[in-house]
Parts: structure tokens; C-alpha cells; sequence
């Protein structure tokens, strides 16, 4: 895969908010701040295989509501 692009990184920022705003047994606050943190600590990244690997990460908290 390649390494997703700056829109489709910011498409998956929105969609893991909107997630987290529908959020019921989990707090809303942590989940939103823990998203924000990590969102904000890997926006140095370079490598393409830690952006690509962090990406899926995300993609997959999406699809599966959790993270493996």
C-alpha cells in the first residue's frame, strides 16, 4: 500500500471523532483526548512504514471497534 495522503489521513482524524462522539460505554473525554494525542505525537513521522502501520491502526479501530 501507499502511504495515504495528507486528505485521507485527515478523512480518518474526522471519522475516528464522529466514532468517538457515538461512543456509550467508554468515555468520550479519554477516548477524544487519546485520539487528539496520538493523532498529534505521530504527525512527525517519516517513516513510510511507521505512517502506513499507524494509518491501518486507525483503519481498523474503525472497522472492528477496537484495536488489536
Amino acid at each position: 500500500m501507499l502511504n495515504p495522503t495528507r486528505q485521507q489521513v485527515l478523512r480518518l482524524y474526522k471519522h475516528l471523532i464522529k466514532y468517538g462522539n457515538h461512543l456509550k460505554l467508554t468515555d468520550k473525554n479519554y477516548f477524544l483526548g487519546r485520539v487528539r494525542h496520538e493523532f498529534r505525537e505521530n504527525r512527525q513521522l517519516t517513516s513510510a512504514q511507521d505512517i502506513e502501520f499507524n494509518f491501518k491502526r486507525g483503519e481498523t479501530l474503525l472497522k472492528k471497534g477496537r484495536i488489536l
